[in-house]
């Protein structure tokens, strides 16, 4: 771990006031030295090598925190997930006490370095070796943080204008398609964008909720053209991911929203995650569940585009995967594109005397259109849902590149680099 000496080092803290918890960090950490509970997301000091490769992607900058800290006493993982708040820096007496330098002597402390990584690491896979933390350089510019605990505006009213089901009726899934209106307070977004939702009232432990992130579902220029309002792809939590019961705060929230209800809302966050602007750009989205949300605001805002005779013709791919097409989101409106428009992919696991299909399955059947576009500059990857897909799909990529006789070894580094292949996962 990087530090000044044997006494003392700059502890790597997430600051949970201003953390939306969207999983970006965890995801990207190289070494696995960020967790999470309910509440928070933290940093294990004893893992952590200070590589800084997940200060860029955070969408809040919570992640860009660090505390000189005498080392017998850096904050624990328990200590951490009970925070409400950052802890005030050590006080000089405070650092006499534990015999760290003050003053000029501490003013001089270099920044952290990243540790090497350890040689039996090097040949390990790693998804975040390939994962961009930049835009598409013809990406619009995104603005974000505009309302929230450190902006002037803790939060804004939005006001629910639809609800409506997206998916059948079934006992284990209950997805909605949620509009939220701004009125005449500007509230800029992009595709691949997403905000907080901020549930009224208080946790079991009499604290209030922290604000939980939802991908942006619409366009640009409103889920109805023109108006200042986002939709949002919501699924009622009714287990966790290992499938146990739980009650998910937020998503009941919405799905049990009325039209006219206000919803406390902070963002825009997310200045990666973006499609790019290039007329000619091909565009390749793979997600499941609600990760479709961004896709289907990609989708339509090219739709829209086409309709308006502004569509150059990029090639667009979307790789679909539920469980059943009964929980799968805008099945039928997705149904009715053009095929000379969206080539759609339909993977799912649990249908009926079926054999499971997983969207990286269906990539590695459509490798001989998928590996034209691994070597174009101008193709870009887009991956919403689970993260144990992230994994799946990465390994198809390479698998896709190989087949084809291209040269991945510097092909996947390079998606990174340029920014072609995003990865959203919770």
């Amino acid at each position: 771990m990087g530090h000044v000496d044997a006494a003392v080092f700059r502890q790597h803290l997430i600051d949970p006031e201003i953390c939306i918890r969207c999983n970006t960090c965890e995801a990207t950490c190289p070494v696995g030295a960020i967790t999470h509970d309910a509440r928070n997301y933290v940093v294990d000091a004893d893992k952590c090598n200070l590589c800084m490769a997940c200060i860029p992607p955070c969408p809040t900058g919570s992640i860009d925190n660090w505390r000189t800290m005498p080392r017998a006493a850096a904050y624990g993982l328990d200590a951490q997930l009970s925070w409400d708040a950052l802890p005030e820096e050590l006080s000089s007496e405070e650092l006499d006490d534990a015999g760290v330098p003050t003053g000029a002597e501490r003013g001089s402390e270099p920044p952290p370095q990243a540790s090497p990584v350890p040689a039996s690491d090097q040949d390990a896979f790693r998804v975040a070796d390939y994962a961009a933390v930049i835009p598409p350089w013809s990406a619009a510019h995104a603005f974000v943080n505009l309302y929230g605990p450190r902006a002037a505006e803790k939060t804004i009213a939005a006001v629910v204008t639809g609800n409506v089901r997206v998916t059948e009726v079934g006992k284990d899934y209950d997805t909605h398609h949620i509009v939220l209106d701004f009125g005449a307070t500007p509230f800029p977004v992009l595709e691949g964008q997403s905000i907080g939702v901020v549930p009224p009232g208080l946790d079991e432990d009499g604290r209030p909720h922290h604000p939980r992130q939802y991908s942006i579902a619409s366009p640009r220029n409103g889920e109805r053209p023109g108006y200042n309002n986002v939709s949002l792809t919501v699924k009622r939590v009714l287990e966790d991911h290992q499938g146990r019961p739980v009650r998910g705060v937020a998503s009941n929230y919405l799905c049990n929203a009325n039209v006219g209800d206000k919803v406390e809302v902070i963002g825009p966050f997310g200045v990666s995650f973006l499609m790019p602007n290039h007329p000619r750009s091909a565009i390749v989205m793979i997600c499941t569940g609600t990760g479709s949300a961004p896709m289907r605001a990609m989708t339509e805002w090219l739709r829209r585009l086409r309709k308006s005779g502004k569509f150059a013709g990029g090639k667009l791919m979307l790789f679909f995967g539920a469980r059943t097409k009964e929980e799968l989101p805008y099945f039928g409106p997705l149904g009715n594109l053009p095929k000379d428009f969206i080539d759609i992919n339909f993977a799912f696991s649990r249908t009926p005397g079926q054999p499971k299909r997983y969207v990286q399955d269906l990539m590695r059947e459509r490798a001989a259109d998928l590996a034209p576009l691994l070597s174009d500059p101008n193709a870009y990857f887009y991956v919403c849902g689970l993260k144990a897909m992230e994994e799946g799909v990465v390994l198809a990529l390479g698998d896709v590149a190989r087949q084809a006789g291209l040269d991945w070894e510097a092909i996947g580094p390079a998606l990174k680099r340029d920014g072609r292949l995003h990865l959203e996962t919770y």
